[in-house]
């Protein structure tokens, strides 16, 4: 399996492409995952788009397969969990593959990583689509107890939750309006189960806090590249209504409704999900 030292950490990373070989003639399009996911759940997208992009998919630093090897440990905790310095991991990504330009394409906290790097590094991009995303309110009770929640979630990850029949369908059942096929609900369970703590625990306080309501609304403001943001209609984690607001707070950023999805349109409804955003990245409706 492929690998890219970046920051201390192996970072797992692969192509799909409609052939066996990366073709110089197609620009490249960069998938990133969400929370606690990996970039598994991207390679069915990817192949569809892989006929006009070379799709590079990549693992998030502590998730997935780029685990942070034990004398990487303590430098890496030192880096903190801002999601900021995971747009800095991506730079770095791109710098050891060679690559000065790309497309994105990011998801859930993915995205916000996303805006991250379209604000500090925008001149590499060349249009962004970011799915299931927007700006939360700040309401102190319901922050606290999704902290504590999450804190709960995060310590009892026991590897044999997998064993039991049908906890994948209901792990995944608060994110989806849709079924999506087994082998990717057990490829969600088993990513959750195998991320590592302190990241998981990490990401979960800089994503969903008082900070992060007061900075991303500004965030979204100043980006300058061509974005479209993408909801689904019954998102739970992230309401339709938090990506349109923010959307109209810049005239860059387009938005697209995909009906009867929740947080993963791209695998709920793969058809539509494409159809929108390959009119978006051609101009051709």
């Amino acid at each position: 399996m492929p690998y890219a030292e970046v920051n201390g950490v192996p970072h797992y990373y692969e192509w799909v492409t409609e052939s066996d070989t990366v073709g110089a003639d197609k620009p490249t399009l960069v998938f990133v995952h969400g929370w606690a996911g990996s970039a598994r759940y991207w390679y069915r997208p990817a192949k569809v788009f892989a006929k006009q992009f070379n799709c590079l998919l990549y693992d998030l630093r502590g998730f997935g397969r780029s685990l942070i090897p034990s004398e990487a440990r303590a430098a890496t905790l030192a880096r903190g969990y801002e999601l900021e310095t995971f747009a800095d991991d991506l730079a770095a990504l791109l710098d050891s593959l060679g690559l000065e330009r790309v497309y994105l394409n990011a998801h859930s906290m993915g995205a916000t990583v996303a805006i991250y790097f379209l604000n500090q590094y925008g001149e590499r991009v060349e249009q962004a689509i970011l799915t299931c995303n927007g700006v939360f309110e700040y309401d102190k009770a319901a922050f606290e107890a999704f902290y504590k929640f999450g804190g709960y979630v995060v310590a009892f990850r026991p590897r044999w939750l997998s064993k039991i029949p049908l906890m994948p369908t209901f792990f995944m059942s608060r994110f989806l309006s849709r079924p999506i096929p087994a082998l990717e609900k057990q490829a969600f369970l088993a990513d959750f189960l195998m991320a590592d703590y302190d990241t998981a625990l990490g990401t979960i306080f800089t994503s969903v806090s008082k900070k992060a309501t007061e900075v991303m609304p500004e965030e979204f403001r100043k980006i300058s590249v061509p974005t479209l943001l993408v909801s689904g209609e019954y998102d739970k984690i992230t309401p339709a209504k938090l990506g349109k607001a923010a959307a109209a707070l810049n005239n860059h950023i387009e938005y697209a409704l995909i009906p009867q999805t929740g947080h993963f349109p791209m695998l709920e409804a793969p058809e539509q999900y494409f159809q929108v955003v390959n009119t978006f990245l051609t101009g051709i409706g």
